[in-house]
């Protein structure tokens, strides 16, 4: 495992920007934080351990973004969309451990290609603003929930999976959110329990700095959600994509140089 608590502060400064930048933008745009932040982590540190420094920020926005507001209580929330998201969230976490387990058995070279191609397919549908969309049918919500389960708990991404489902699922803004965090959630969970050595192998000035991630992370997430009626989201959305383009560029280029 890569240390940083050895590393200088400016390591720590940049850790900390990217952080709050991709919460920032979550709260403005609903633009996926673990997405974000996996991509520009992966370009710096080893993807599983990249992963596993993203995992409490954002198993604590994941939190948040599901149970808190929509006019319910968390309680109700957690009750409301269960109910109702069951089955997709049980897939999901299946999924998510499979894939969780991936970062373990196979060599990281060939995930990073899978998350440059991921963004890619992401970047490219939200240019084209065209989503696709799939039947609201019980063998697709499996289907799709696994696959979203395996691709997240792989690589952070399970968002450009889960969406193509939910949009069909769905026309509330509000449920998509839920629902999606709530499975992004579970997949944390899992990623946790799969990654519970590499987890427990971080230093005390590791915790630390992912304490003070987790929350620059919730600060900067209220703080967008404040902002999200007074920017335009349009704009917020073009920034990330264009940073998501050349992020995913370094990680695809350095996944085909490490089969080189």
């Amino acid at each position: 495992m890569t240390n940083i608590a050895g590393n200088d502060s400016t390591q720590m400064l940049v850790l900390t920007l990217i952080f709050a930048l991709a919460s920032l933008l979550h709260g403005i745009s609903g633009l996926g934080v673990t997405l974000v932040t996996t991509t520009a982590l992966a370009s710096m540190y080893p993807l599983p351990y990249a992963i596993v420094l993203i995992i409490f920020p954002s198993l604590l926005l994941n939190a948040l973004t599901w149970l808190a507001g929509g006019g319910r209580s968390i309680w109700q929330n957690f009750i409301y969309y269960g109910r109702r998201y069951w089955l997709l969230a049980l897939t999901s976490l299946l999924g998510s451990i499979l894939g969780a387990k991936l970062l373990l058995w196979v060599d990281s070279a060939y995930i990073l290609v899978l998350l440059a191609a991921v963004i890619g397919y992401y970047v490219v549908s939200s240019l084209l603003g065209k989503q696709i969309r799939l039947p609201d049918t019980k063998p697709v919500l499996i289907i799709v929930g696994f696959s979203a389960g395996v691709i997240g708990g792989a690589t952070n991404a399970m968002s450009t999976i889960l969406m193509m489902y939910l949009l069909s699922a769905s026309n509330d803004k509000n449920t998509i959110a839920k629902v999606g965090n709530m499975c992004y959630f579970l997949g944390k969970i899992a990623q946790i329990i799969v990654l519970r050595e590499p987890i427990m192998a971080l230093g005390g000035g590791e915790w630390q700095l992912i304490a003070l991630l987790s929350v620059i992370s919730i600060v900067t997430l209220l703080v967008g959600i404040r902002l999200r009626r007074y920017l335009p989201q349009a704009r917020f959305r073009q920034l990330i994509l264009l940073i998501l383009v050349v992020l995913g560029i370094r990680v695809g280029w350095q996944g085909v140089m490490a089969f080189l």
